[in-house]
């Protein structure tokens, strides 16, 4: 089972290479990755089906959230992300992370780390989306 990460680094050249490294060393694949800065703090956002990454994770330090991943087929439309979020908030999931993992004719393919996946899949389809995985 795929399963998000959202990392919390420190915001200096080489440290999401460091973390990238040390999944790698220790045969993590990483199906999706992404980061953004600001300030002194960054945030990797990792997607991985390896258990070891949790153990990579603690052994270099690093604050984490994990989260399910849920791959919703959002409507590529201005709003159409926000009626996914707003759905889930309401429904009372909480989005831990989110990624942009595909893209196709009118549809944004998007990865949720969520707090709880059942419940993410039983509300997402009442806000007439395209499809969940």
């Amino acid at each position: 089972m795929e399963k998000q990460f959202v990392i919390q680094l420190d915001n200096y050249p080489g440290e999401l290479a460091h973390l990238a490294r040390a999944l790698g060393q220790r045969g993590v694949n990483i199906t999706h990755i992404t980061c953004a800065g600001a300030g002194p703090i960054a945030c990797a956002m990792v997607t991985t089906d390896d258990e070891i990454a949790e153990d990579v994770l603690k052994t270099l330090g690093h604050d984490y959230l994990e989260g399910q991943t849920v791959v919703v087929d959002v409507l590529d439309k201005p709003g159409g992300f926000a009626d996914v979020a707003e759905q889930l908030t309401a429904g009372g999931v909480n989005i831990l992370g989110t990624m942009v993992v595909g893209r196709r004719e009118g549809i944004m393919e998007m990865a949720y780390a969520v707090d709880d996946a059942e419940k993410a899949r039983e509300i997402v389809p009442k806000a007439a989306l395209v499809n969940i995985r």
